[in-house]
Parts: structure tokens; sequence; C-alpha cells
């Protein structure tokens, strides 16, 4: 009978000690076999209707992690552009809140539109400082730079009691934290993070009216029927989120499929426990050598400030980590094991 151990043991085989899955995550087995395979399905000139298919069953997927229906997916190759087409949606003038330093792709394209009013508070004051007149709040499910988790159900209270639409980026979150996306207007994540895809793919999860977007990049795959939509303009739009999708990197959706599957196989709840697990333990190490993260509770990223200076000699004894603004950022993954936490800790003691 396969576990949560001999499942994760048979795809994955890591030849460091990787804790950076925040930067990018591993990919499974099947997922390296699956991109050997549609390299050769286009260097043999077969039919590539096969990689049309692995699209529509990652977007499937995806919305069963979600708990959406699958006609609210949009498919798309990265968090900035479905965040683009959020901020083209919105009229002159529209208050956006966002969180203070939340990542770049979450908050830039509504400063460059140059006609909305973007006010940045302290993510612990992001639901309090809704207020009449608030269109869109727009926060990470969990901070990048530190882990800290956005407190999801206060804002979307405060959300619906202004009137004012919510956008949650999960790409920190997905794979490792329940995601509620039927709670929030719009959500997005990117999926080469913890939902262990290749780069190249992001998904976008709108309201069943669409909630105004315009599909602004739309083109013949957008269509309602895409085949007969290749020339002039698209004479029916999708009906459903798919008039937002622009179009996929096949590749990259054809190894995205076969991660989510393992994902789903596993079960979010069971990655939960594992990750939070190893970040847990990491943190009371860290208190045995005087050392305290950042405050991120129930995260499995952790933050510990002024040791971003050793990520270099960390990657030299082949311990994978990130430096982010002088902390160093270590993330916790299903296939790290607590000798990868006490091997970071050993090194971090010397």
């Amino acid at each position: 009978m396969e576990t949560f151990e001999t499942l994760v043991r048979a795809e994955f085989a890591p030849k460091n000690t990787f804790l950076n899955t925040a930067s990018s995550g591993l990919l499974p087995a099947r997922t390296v076999a699956a991109l050997h395979e549609a390299v050769a399905v286009r260097a043999e000139g077969r039919p590539l209707g096969p990689l049309w298919e692995d699209v529509e069953a990652a977007r499937a997927s995806f919305a069963r992690l979600a708990g959406v229906p699958v006609a609210r997916v949009a498919a798309g190759p990265s968090v900035a552009a479905q965040t683009g087409l959020v901020a083209a949606s919105l009229p002159p003038g529209a208050e956006v809140l966002t969180a203070e330093d939340d990542f770049t792709s979450v908050v830039n394209p509504f400063h460059v539109r140059g006609d909305l009013k973007v006010r940045a508070v302290p993510l612990e004051r992001l639901a309090e400082s809704v207020r009449p007149g608030t269109a869109l709040v727009a926060v990470s499910a969990a901070q990048s730079a530190d882990g800290r988790i956005a407190d999801l159900p206060a804002l979307r209270e405060a959300a619906t009691a202004h009137g004012a639409r919510t956008y949650v980026d999960f790409s920190q979150a997905a794979g490792w934290l329940p995601m509620e996306a039927e709670g929030f207007d719009f959500t997005v994540c990117t999926t080469y993070k913890w939902l262990l895809g290749p780069h190249g793919a992001a998904v976008l999860v709108v309201p069943e009216d669409h909630g105004d977007l315009t599909p602004i990049l739309a083109t013949w795959v957008s269509a309602e029927k895409p085949w007969d939509s290749c020339y002039g303009p698209v004479q029916e739009l999708a009906h459903s989120a798919r008039r937002f999708d622009g179009p996929p990197a096949l590749f990259s959706y054809a190894g995205l499929r076969h991660s989510l599957a393992l994902i789903e196989e596993l079960g979010v709840a069971a990655v939960h426990a594992h990750d939070l697990a190893l970040a847990d333990r990491f943190r009371a190490g860290l208190a045995t050598l005087g050392r305290e993260a950042l405050p991120a509770p129930g995260s499995a990223i952790v933050s510990v400030p002024g040791l971003g200076h050793r990520q270099p000699e960390l990657g030299r004894a082949g311990i994978e980590v990130s430096n982010r603004a002088g902390n160093l950022r270590a993330s916790f993954h299903l296939y790290n094991t607590t000798a990868d936490v006490d091997r970071l800790l050993d090194v971090l003691s010397g």
C-alpha cells in the first residue's frame, strides 16, 4: 500500500538539501517523464492533440484543488499578466488597496496604470483598512519575503461589507495551504513553486459573471470554437473563463498536469501537516542557536533576520535557501525531511 512517504520518495531524489520551494519547486519524476514525451511529440512531428488535452486536464485539476467549477479557471503565462488583466478592468480613479512590500507581480500592474489610487498598508491592517470607495483589495495569501499568512476570512468580510472586490495571489500557498478560491472574486497562482510544475503556467479564477473583466489578450484560443477562429476577429468568445486564456506554453502544461495530479493524490491536508512540522522544527532549532525567525505562525516559509549573508556559504555546502533583503529564507515542502532541517541547523551553528 502506498503511503505519503513511499509516494514522495518514488517521485523525488534531490542531489542536495533543497529548501527553496518559495523560489521554485522540484519537478516530480512523472512530470519530467511527461516533459520528455512532449518534446518527443514535437521532435517527431506527431499531432499536438495530446498536448492540448494536457492543458484542459491541468485546468480541471487546479479547479478541484481550488474548490471551484472548471468553467471559472483561465490559463495564462504568469501572475503579472493575470494581474494586468484585472488592473485593466478598473475605471480611472479606482482605489486599490494592497499590502506593503507585497510581491511585485501582485501590485505593479496597478501602479503602471497611472490613473488608479493605489494604497499600501501593513499586512496586519489590510482588512481594517478597507473603506467605502475601495474598489479592489489585492494581496498574496502568503508573503513571499517572510511567509506571513494574510487573514483572508477577515479580508473577505471587510470587502463584502464595503462592496470591494478581492484579488488573492496563492502562488506561495497553493499546494501546502488549503485553498478556497470560491470566497474571493479573483484568485491567481503561478504553478512552478509549491504546485511543482514547470515555469510558464499561471491560472486565474474569475467569478461566474467574469467580474467585468475585458479579455484584452484574447486570441483564437479564447474563442468558443478555437479551431474555427484562427483568422480575423473572434466572432464568439468562450462562454467560460477560457475567454481569458492566452496561448498556452504546451510543454509547461504537459508537465503541470502530472504535478497537480501528484498534489491531489497526496492531499493538501497531508502536505500541509508535513510542511508545517518541518518549519516548526526549524523554528525550534533556531531558538537553541539564540536566533528567532520573523513572525509567521502556521507558515511553511521561515525567514531569519540577519542571516541572509550566509546563503552563499550554505550553497557551497549543498543547502539551497534564499537571501531576501538580508534575511535567510528557508521553505519546507513535501520532499523535505527532518534530516534536511537538522543539516541546515548544523551548518548555521558553525
